[in-house]
C-alpha cells in the first residue's frame, strides 16, 4: 500500500501534517493550528493547540455560554505530551491518548500543559443545530497577522467577516484595532464607535489597548464612563 505524501490535494480529499496547518502563537502562549479554516470545514469545529513550554495554559478557561462562545459541546483529544484539565473545579490528569468530553456548555473548563509541546485537538459543535463559527473564532482567524504586522491582510479577513455578519461587535473592535495599526485612522475611529455601540464593555477595553494608540488622542475617541 502506498502512502500519500503530506500536503497532497485531490478533488476528493486532502492529506497534510499538523505542522503544515496555518496558525500562530503570541510570545509565551500556545500555538493555535487553524484546522477548520485551512481545510474549509463547514459541518463542525476543529482546531488544535500545541504548548510552547511546560506549565503553560493550553486551553484558556472558558465556558460555551459566555461572550464570544458558540454553545458547543466539546471533545478534547490529547495527541501528545500530558495535560491537566480543570472542569468546574475538578482536576483531571490527561496523558497522551486521553479523550475529555465536555457535553455541558455551561461547564467551566481549562487545561495546563504538563510537558512542553503537549498538543490537544479540539472538536466542537452545537447539539441539534447546523454548525456556525463562534464569534470568538470568527475574529481570531485574523489575529495571526498581529504577530507578522500584516495589517492589510488582517483588515481584509475582518472586513470579509463583517460583511458576512454586519454589526458583530467583536469583529468591529478587532477591525478597528487592525486599522489603527495599519494607519487607516478614520476607518478605525468609525468601526470603534460602532463596536462600542454594540458592546459598551469595549469602551473600557479601548482605554489601554496598545492597538488603538494611534487614534486615542482624537476627540472622537470613546471616553471611559466616570
Amino acid at each position: 500500500m502506498s502512502v500519500d505524501p503530506p500536503g497532497l490535494v485531490s478533488q476528493r480529499f486532502r492529506v497534510l501534517r499538523l505542522d503544515e496547518v496555518d496558525g500562530y502563537a503570541d510570545e509565551g502562549r500556545p500555538r493555535w493550528h487553524m484546522i477548520r479554516t485551512m481545510l474549509g470545514i463547514e459541518s463542525f469545529g476543529i482546531n488544535a493547540w500545541r504548548a510552547t513550554e511546560a506549565g503553560q495554559e493550553i486551553i484558556g478557561e472558558h465556558d460555551e455560554l459566555g461572550e464570544g462562545a458558540g454553545g458547543h459541546e466539546e471533545l478534547y483529544l490529547v495527541l501528545g505530551g500530558r495535560a491537566t484539565f480543570t472542569i468546574d473545579g475538578e482536576r483531571i490528569a490527561a496523558p497522551a491518548g486521553s479523550l475529555v468530553y465536555v457535553h455541558e456548555p455551561g461547564a467551566r473548563r481549562s487545561a495546563v500543559a504538563d510537558e512542553a509541546t503537549t498538543t490537544i485537538l479540539v472538536i466542537g459543535g452545537r447539539p441539534g443545530s447546523a454548525f456556525t463559527v463562534s464569534p470568538w473564532e470568527r475574529s481570531a482567524e485574523a489575529l495571526r497577522f498581529w504577530t507578522t504586522g500584516e495589517w492589510d491582510r488582517a483588515i481584509d479577513v475582518l472586513s470579509a467577516q463583517l460583511a458576512e455578519d454586519p454589526g458583530n461587535a467583536n469583529v468591529l473592535y478587532n477591525l478597528a484595532c487592525a486599522e489603527s495599526r495599519g494607519g487607516r485612522l478614520e476607518s478605525s475611529l468609525t468601526h470603534l464607535r460602532e463596536a462600542v455601540e454594540g458592546e459598551p464593555r469595549f469602551v473600557r477595553n479601548a482605554q489601554g489597548d496598545p492597538d488603538l494608540e494611534a487614534i486615542r488622542g482624537d476627540d472622537r475617541f470613546p471616553a471611559a464612563p466616570l
